[in-house]
């Protein structure tokens, strides 16, 4: 039954979403430093400053605001020259070396080039940006040196930065200046008041609203250094001064991430490049989860997305569990408290759905944009069944499992009242404001017939059938553990429907692979796509099919040699500079490796995991992006960059994690206390590699993988308590 039929709205269109990503800027060109403490992250430019440029992402936000929309330092007037910037590899710490160009001292004597040298560190803790200017004088003379820092704050709401005009904004109030530091405040038209405190340590010779001068005597070299602290929503400084808040800040930063670092497995290995593409991956997903009172919750990306997404944290969860169960249980319980329990068509919530996006800023809170709590995604409701399946196999933690049970239940009784006579799962919107398209690809365009165009009605997605048969089979599982006989044979009995209407309905034999999609009238989405791939994970797919399908991801028209493209390049719609129609998405490769790797398909998992490494080779800071481009590989170049995407993306950091989970096997059994790796095997790339401190059922074990002459070895090189490691060639 299709709750939404008396009040849809038709999801093919033409025009594109208002909602989508149009900044003027490219996020390639600037190559943007970022950083993130819970619901604040900072884009800045290499040097560390925010730089007020026209249709620029550059900023300080915080709750979905920018607060800060410039921080420019200059040394006599003239901007800094640049020595380098390093970003932490935990990246806690944004540090940037800087000298002076050519210019005159305060004393109106010459200053040659290179005699000034300043360390600029920033980072974010305690709902603040803190910063840190050392000031060093290399020259043989006396020198004072004019310090001067530019800022403003815009206040703007982050869709107003990813493009998106409004007609009437609030009020900016006027600067309150103290002897060290100024508050910016804008009322909203929400009638909230958002506020921006600039404290310094020492207190500037002079400061405005806009601006803060300190002029530094150095003696033959000799120092200087200037404490910031940028805070938001408190209108006073903290009584410690901007020094004391640096250190405290970064010792509670220091602190947080020691303690995620240790509930989690590692994973190493002598290749230098693995190593360090598996260190930043590792520290995105630390820096990206956010503590709720619920557990610890991964925004989906920085700048775009850095808020809770309920798609994307549920399979960042998926594809870590393996090293990282407590994110999992975090995300459960944090969608569970979040599942709506009535109708409201504005956000397209329905009892048991799954949420979509949160948003706190003013446009959401105005209802300008409808994200403040928006459901609209068909997705994330069997994913979240799915999740909890997958973790009570992870863990063996059935007391979390019956605690989180009368939300599992009511996600299932939205999946059976979503469906339609044939069983299938299908969306469209209730409301001209949401999201045309509400799978994981859900721009406008994203969803078409072989001839190009747009499939329209309540649309039914390959992906999505494959995930509610997972969901129920996960439900069964969880029923049984719970003694709940009768339901878990229910929903069983409702899987088994769903699969055998699958396969006669979605198999496509002119492509050899699932249709994308059925529309509104029945009708099959005839075209190639990576979203068969994602069935090849959750079972419902006959195995002679679903190899079919997994070699078929691998042809020159699907694989471009770097990844899986999202749409086949033979296909009327195919782009590789689009969005969802052409282009590269990490995560979405590695749900498709773990379908290979259920398969038993080891060859065709390793050069998926080949290419994606080879992609991160090339990367800044070795960091796989939310996207790139799906141009085919070309010998000495990297893969072509997609202009607005997200780095770190929390999807695109599990990545190489799922490949090493499926390349190895890897999977648990909390009954027999055993580590399985079932037939493990390394891509060519890769000699060995140490996974540490993976735990079970209180124990943990830490175990190196080698490739010797025609045979892949398994050695424990640790244990702590009652825990085996299992290998099956």
């Amino acid at each position: 039954m299709n709750v939404l039929a008396s009040h849809a709205v038709d999801s093919g269109t033409e025009a594109p979403e208002p909602f989508s990503v149009s900044a003027a800027v490219s996020l390639q060109e600037r190559r943007y430093r970022t950083i993130k403490s819970g619901d604040t992250f900072g884009v800045f430019d290499h040097g560390g400053d925010i730089l007020s440029v026209p249709g620029g992402t550059d900023g300080l936000y915080h709750r979905d605001t920018r607060h800060l929309s410039r921080l420019e330092l200059t040394l006599g007037g003239v901007q800094p020259l640049l020595l380098s910037s390093t970003l932490a590899a935990d990246n806690v710490m944004l540090t940037s070396d800087l000298s002076n160009a050519s210019m005159s001292d305060l004393g109106v004597s010459a200053l040659e080039q290179g005699v000034i040298h300043v360390q600029r560190s920033l980072f974010l803790g305690d709902a603040a940006c803190h910063g840190r200017i050392a000031v060093r004088n290399f020259g043989f003379t006396r020198h004072r040196v004019r310090l001067e820092l530019r800022f403003e704050a815009d206040f703007a709401d982050l869709f107003e930065v990813r493009g998106m005009h409004r007609e009437r904004r609030g009020d900016r109030l006027p600067a309150t200046l103290t002897r060290d530091g100024v508050t910016l405040s804008y009322r909203g038209l929400d009638a909230l008041v958002r506020s921006t405190r600039l404290a310094f340590d020492p207190a500037p010779q002079a400061v405005t609203g806009s601006g803060a001068v300190f002029d530094l005597e150095l003696e033959p070299g000799g120092r200087a250094t200037v404490f910031l602290e940028v805070a938001f929503g408190r209108p006073e400084a903290a009584a410690r001064g901007p020094c004391a808040a640096f250190l405290a800040a970064y010792v509670n930063a220091k602190r947080r991430l020691r303690a995620s670092t240790a509930r989690t497995a590692a994973v190493s290995s002598p290749h230098e490049a693995f190593k360090e593409t598996m260190r930043r991956s590792a520290s995105d997903l630390r820096m990206l989860a956010t503590d709720k009172p619920t557990g610890p919750y991964p925004y989906a990306g920085i700048p775009w997305f850095s808020t809770a997404f309920g798609r994307d944290a549920l399979i960042t969860a998926l594809l870590t569990l393996a090293f990282d169960p407590a994110l999992a249980l975090g995300v459960l319980r944090f969608l569970a408290q979040e599942q709506a329990t009535a109708f409201d068509p504005a956000s397209e919530a329905e009892p048991g759905k799954i949420l979509h996006e949160m948003r706190g800023g003013e446009m959401a809170a105005l209802r300008e944009v409808p994200f403040r709590r928006y459901y609209g995604s068909v997705d994330s409701t069997p994913l979240f069944v799915m999740l909890a399946g997958a973790y009570l196999h992870r863990t063996g933690d059935v007391s979390s499992l019956q605690a989180l049970w009368p939300h599992l239940d009511l996600a299932l009784g939205w999946m059976d009242r979503r469906a339609d006579a044939e069983g299938f799962v299908r969306y469209q919107r209730s409301t001209e404001d949401g999201l045309a398209n509400q799978g994981w690809k859900d721009s406008y365009d994203s969803i078409s017939h072989s001839d190009g165009s747009l499939a329209r009605g309540a649309i039914a997605l390959c992906e999505v059938q494959a995930y509610v048969y997972a969901a129920r089979r996960a439900g069964a599982d969880i029923a049984r553990r719970l003694g709940l006989e009768t339901q878990a044979a229910a929903l069983d009995a409702r899987a088994e429907h769903l699969r055998q209407a699958f396969e006669a309905r979605f198999w496509c034999r002119r492509l050899g692979t699932y249709a994308l999609a059925l529309d509104g009238d029945g009708q099959q989405c005839q075209v190639r796509s990576s979203n068969a791939g994602h069935v090849l994970m959750t079972g419902i797919a006959a195995p002679e099919r679903a190899c079919q399908v997994a070699r078929g991801l691998l042809h020159a028209r699907m694989f471009s040699g770097w990844g899986i493209r999202t749409l086949a390049a033979d296909e009327a719609r195919y782009n590789p500079m689009s969005y969802h129609n052409g282009s590269i998405w990490p995560h979405d490769n590695a749900l498709i490796a773990l379908g290979m790797a259920r398969l038993g398909l080891r060859a065709e998992t390793a050069r998926l995991f080949e290419g994606l490494q080879a992609s991160a080779d090339t990367m800044d800071l070795r960091r796989l992006p939310e996207l790139f481009c799906g141009f085919p590989r070309r010998p000495g170049q990297g893969p072509t960059s997609y202009p607005v995407a997200c780095a770190p993306q929390a999807w695109a950091a599990a990545t190489l994690p799922a490949l090493v989970q499926a390349s190895l096997g890897l999977s648990f059994d909390p009954t027999a206390r055993a580590v399985r790796l079932d037939r493990p095997d390394l891509p060519a790339f890769l000699d060995g590699l140490t996974l540490r401190n993976l735990r079970l059922c209180g124990a943990r074990v830490s175990m190196t993988v080698s490739r010797t002459p025609g045979e892949v070895s398994v050695s424990v090189i640790e244990r702590d308590g009652d825990i085996h490691v299992v290998t099956t060639n």
